[in-house]
């Protein structure tokens, strides 16, 4: 399962769940006679609303000790704390089902048929008119699960690279080209466009590269609550972020304008932030060593660095593109848990 809400079930609506409860209660009770034929369609139809509903809030993960990553990705699709009401009807439902089969399965035997067959149905009345009552919660769950099951594959607990920076940078074309077949794509469900996730093995470990087009490839004031949210949990999962930057203007952008948006990214990630300029081919020497000269002027007195081997690249003349890789991993810094002795 790439994440946890990856295989969640099905949720029943209302009426679906009413239909099947007393559908399978009239069952039961056809294979009995009198009292107990009673007993047995109540017993039944109120044990599937309560199990059912039930099960419907177990296969929902605690967002309590879910990973922040998914938390927070959560809390941007469909917000948790909707989520958590939801589930705390419907466990209040499947709780009242039970209650129900509880207090009238002590009133049946206690009376004639008649009276039991009244019982009986004013006991599936009553249950009705319980799960009638979540109804909307159903129906919220399950519009939930669909946002949900479709997030990108994106997994914290693997090393992640970020890729950001302006459109038409060659973010994808980065991915592409240092992970080849190996990435993927999948739709965030508050974006039109594709997230890119690439996989490359390094130390005996997948590390992921991730580009998030319509997330952060514009400035913070262009971005709405739920993308500001999601970027939130990509903080969480990234662990190194490389922005690429466009020196020959190709993308449509000044380029004041890509560094403003690398300088947004640099303060808001607590992780190593490496700026690339792409499509370096296009410049004439003298236009490329100004930019260098421009950005060990702006590293200078502080812990970031600039080379133009590991600063540079060109991707469609695979240029440093290897180097710029590299790098990024050594950012990364995963270090495999090497056995120690007596683990052997």
């Amino acid at each position: 399962m790439s994440h946890p809400f990856e295989q969640l079930p099905t949720t029943p609506l209302a009426d679906e769940l009413v239909d099947k409860a007393f559908s399978r209660g009239a069952r039961a009770g056809r294979a009995k006679s009198g009292i107990d034929a009673q007993h047995s369609m109540l017993q039944t139809a109120a044990n599937i609303i309560s199990d059912n509903l039930e099960n419907v809030v177990t296969a929902w993960p605690d967002f309590d000790h879910l990973h922040p990553f998914y938390r927070n990705l959560a809390d941007a699709v469909v917000g948790v704390d909707s989520l958590r009401k939801n589930l705390n009807e419907i466990n209040w439902a499947s709780t009242k089902a039970t209650d129900l089969r509880k207090e009238y399965e002590s009133r049946l035997y206690k009376s004639d048929l008649e009276t039991a067959t009244k019982l009986r149905k004013q006991a599936y009345a009553r249950l009705a008119d319980v799960v009638e009552e979540i109804a909307d919660d159903l129906e919220a769950l399950m519009d939930a699960r669909e946002a949900l099951r479709v997030l990108p594959d994106i997994r914290p607990d693997h090393p992640t690279i970020v890729v950001a920076g302006y459109p038409n940078v060659g973010k994808s074309s980065f991915v592409n080209a240092v992970t080849r077949a190996s990435n993927r794509e999948a739709s965030y469900p508050f974006t039109t466009t594709q997230v890119h996730v690439g996989h490359v093995e390094h130390k005996h470990m997948n590390h992921q590269l991730v580009d998030t087009p319509g997330l952060l490839d514009r400035p913070p004031e262009e971005r709405n609550e739920v993308e500001s949210q999601a970027i939130n949990a990509l903080e969480h999962a990234a662990d190194a972020v490389l922005v690429i930057l466009d020196p020959s203007l190709d993308c449509g952008y000044p380029l004041d304008m890509q560094r403003a948006l690398r300088d947004d990214i640099e303060a808001r990630f607590d992780v190593p932030v490496i700026s690339i300029y792409n499509k370096i081919d296009r410049l004439d020497p003298e236009e490329r060593e100004k930019l260098v000269a421009e950005e060990q002027e702006r590293v200078a007195g502080t812990e970031l660095t600039f080379d133009p081997e590991t600063n540079l690249m060109s991707v469609t003349e695979d240029e440093n593109v290897q180097t710029v890789l590299d790098r990024a991993l050594d950012a990364v810094g995963y270090e495999p848990e090497l056995p120690v002795d007596g683990d052997r």
